[in-house]
């Protein structure tokens, strides 16, 4: 579980049920976090109403947590944390080095001929 869930406040989005069909959809996801169960099955699972379900899949789509197009879900990756930039006032970085040309490394080995 990613700790951001706690960090960034992705629990105070959503209530305790919707927490709970979030567990389960994690448990019960495939690599790639897609979901095949169904409305009924979670139902049964969760001992809810279909009413219970939907606001709770409501929340959680909100949240950004899932995405849902009946009959799948998908956990989804929360997104990722932004990487801080560089200190205000100091110095760009080098642009990184681009690969000689041909004729750049012609030249140079005909150089490097010429004063062996």
């Amino acid at each position: 579980m990613d700790h951001r869930l706690v960090r960034e406040g992705y629990v105070l989005r959503c209530d305790a049920p919707s927490l709970g069909l979030y567990l389960v959809l994690l448990t019960v996801a495939d690599a790639d976090g897609v979901s095949f169960y169904r409305d009924q099955s979670l139902c049964r699972l969760l001992r809810w109403s279909p009413v219970q379900l939907q606001t709770a899949r409501r929340q959680l789509v909100q949240a950004g947590l899932v995405a849902y197009r009946h009959p799948f879900w998908q956990v989804l990756s929360l997104e990722p944390e932004p990487s801080p930039g560089p200190p205000v006032g100091s110095p760009r970085p080098p642009e990184p080095e681009r690969p000689a040309s041909r004729e750049e490394v012609t030249a140079i080995l005909a150089d490097w001929r010429r004063n062996r």
